[in-house]
């Protein structure tokens, strides 16, 4: 997921914001992690990073989401991305703390 940033009213391009897989995927894309991998070689090269998991940068480790997916194994980058997709989600919509978020879980839908 990656999202751009709000506009300061200049002229140049902003960056886009990571969060969530699309963070992850950029913290894989400057390993030297291979696949096939198990979480225990995803925790040693990557684990301890701090992965945005809302467009407001708010993070959590890796580890934490990792604990979440119940595969051990990856056979493929996409594969443990996917993975991760669930967990993610559900951990931005149990942690978010804005007015609307707050609305949000509160209706049927």
């Amino acid at each position: 997921m990656g999202v751009r940033p709000p506009s300061s009213g200049d002229d140049e391009e902003p960056d886009s914001i990571e969060f969530g897989i699309a963070a992850v995927d950029a913290h894989l894309s400057d390993s030297d992690l291979s696949f096939p991998a198990t979480k225990d070689d995803i925790r040693a090269e990557i684990g301890h990073e701090n992965v945005p998991y809302d467009v407001h940068g708010n993070d959590v480790p890796l580890n934490e989401m990792l604990a979440e997916v119940p595969t051990d194994q990856f056979d493929s980058r996409q594969e443990l991305l996917n993975a991760l997709h669930q967990p993610f989600e559900e951990y931005r919509r149990n942690n978010s703390n804005g007015v609307v978020a707050q609305f949000r879980s509160l209706l049927p839908f």
